[in-house]
This record gives structure tokens, sequence and C-alpha cells, in this order.
């Protein structure tokens, strides 16, 4: 089985900072190239985890 790049909390952390810089300005293959992931995932995660606050 494939494991996991990115754990949850990873993740929602990742989608902070990238939502930070999307407020600045920054367009979202900006961001997925800053964070290192494909802009699918990108999308993905904001479908599954966008709704949650990074702590």
């Amino acid at each position: 089985m494939k494991s996991k790049r990115h754990t949850e909390e990873l993740v929602i952390k990742e989608l902070a900072e990238g939502d930070k810089m999307l407020r600045e300005g920054k367009t979202v293959a900006e961001v997925a190239r800053h964070l290192v992931v494909i802009k699918t995932s990108w999308h993905r995660w904001k479908n599954t985890y966008g709704e949650v606050k990074a702590t």
C-alpha cells in the first residue's frame, strides 16, 4: 500500500499557509509550487479540509 506523504495535521497547516499566500495575491499555481504539491492536490485538500481551522 502507498504511504501518505502528508498527515492531516500537516495538510491543515499547509492549507492555512496557502490561504495566507492567496490573500497576499499569489496564484493557486504559485501556492502549490511553494507547498510542493500539484494543483489537483491543493483543490482536493480544500474540498476535504477547507472548513477545518489550523490551531
